[in-house]
């Protein structure tokens, strides 16, 4: 079981932020009225993970293909703190404002399972579920490690470093967390804000290994830089560049975990800003912008709308809890 810290100061900043969104809760929300709703000319998408790693390039992407759906222009801005909590509780200040998004994904579900923060995913109004992948886990060329079977019996016997981003209890964290608890071993952690610097930290040598999604590091593994060991799932990717990665429950890891990517929009928005957005997302699944980051990114394409992301993340959180061993 993974033991909830305090996160006061995000907590207290959520709460500030909430109880001042009063003041801007009309802007981009005033122009109601079905197909008629307007979010406004001042579009703000919102990452809540540092510049570089996989939740940057995702919330980029999506904002631009974005752009070309509604015309107009989204821009995007990083809010990084606390494996996320900082940007998600500063979000909740844009209650009832449809001009802004956020790029999500499963940090929306974790965190509010593992640490003290004023907000769930049922804050928020989910718009679209664009799709999920699953993790790799690397090691420098030079590593004595050839399969994730290796690192877990490293760690039997001796430190193994592995550089976790996104905060102690984001994914990173809870793969390793859930690696250590089926094979009853433990980890040296090395803690990252963001994805791009735990791959910095395993190109240098700081750390043994590291957890990464395959759009992070696609360079590194095609010139050799990186070696894959392994795919956290239970099924190896299809992509002709990854195909012959094995996963976890090849090598007698009984370890899985997709993580999955989206937009939501604030909690308390109306009717008709969730319905403009939903269709704007619809229309940028069955676009070519969309077609081109699933590929590009080698992502499972399998978009979820409205209550059909709603009804995802129910069962999603109530996976992980069991696998957490977590009760609420």
């Amino acid at each position: 079981m993974m033991k909830k810290r305090a996160y006061a100061a995000i907590a207290a900043a959520g709460l500030l932020v909430v109880s001042l969104g009063g003041c801007g809760k009309s802007g981009g929300s005033s122009s109601e009225g079905g197909s008629d709703f307007n979010p406004g000319n001042r579009l703000t998408m919102i990452v809540p993970m540092a510049p570089g790693g996989g939740s940057d390039l995702s919330g980029r992407a999506i904002a631009s293909g974005l752009e070309k759906v509604i015309g107009k222009s989204i821009s995007v801005e990083n809010h990084q703190g606390g494996g996320g909590a900082v940007g998600y509780a500063g979000f909740m200040g844009n209650e009832g404002n449809a001009s802004y998004l956020l790029a999500t994904e499963t940090a929306l579900v974790n965190l509010p399972l593992t640490e003290d923060v004023p907000f769930t995913w049922r804050s928020f109004t989910p718009i679209m579920k664009v799709g999920q992948d699953s993790t790799i886990m690397v090691v420098p060329k030079a590593a004595k490690y050839a399969t994730c079977a290796d690192v877990v019996s490293a760690a039997k016997s001796g430190a193994v470093k592995v550089a976790v981003s996104g905060g102690v209890t984001g994914n990173d964290a809870i793969q390793f967390g859930l690696i250590e608890k089926d094979q009853k071993v433990q980890f040296q952690r090395v803690p990252y804000e963001s994805g791009g610097e735990a791959i910095a930290a395993a190109l240098g040598g700081h750390v043994d290994v590291a957890l990464t999604n395959p759009s992070e590091v696609m360079g590194q593994l095609q010139s050799g830089d990186l070696k894959p060991l392994c795919v956290i799932a239970d099924k190896r990717y299809d992509y002709e560049e990854l195909k012959d990665i094995p996963t976890t429950i090849e090598q007698g890891i009984n370890v899985t975990f997709a993580q999955f990517r989206g937009v939501i929009a604030p909690g308390g928005i109306s009717d008709e800003a969730k319905a403009y957005w939903i269709d704007a997302a619809k229309k940028y699944a069955e676009s070519d912008s969309f077609k081109e980051y699933m590929s590009s990114n080698y992502m499972q394409t399998d978009p979820l709308f409205g209550d059909d992301f709603v009804k995802y993340l129910e069962k999603y959180e109530a996976d992980l809890k069991a696998g957490l061993g977590e009760a609420k």
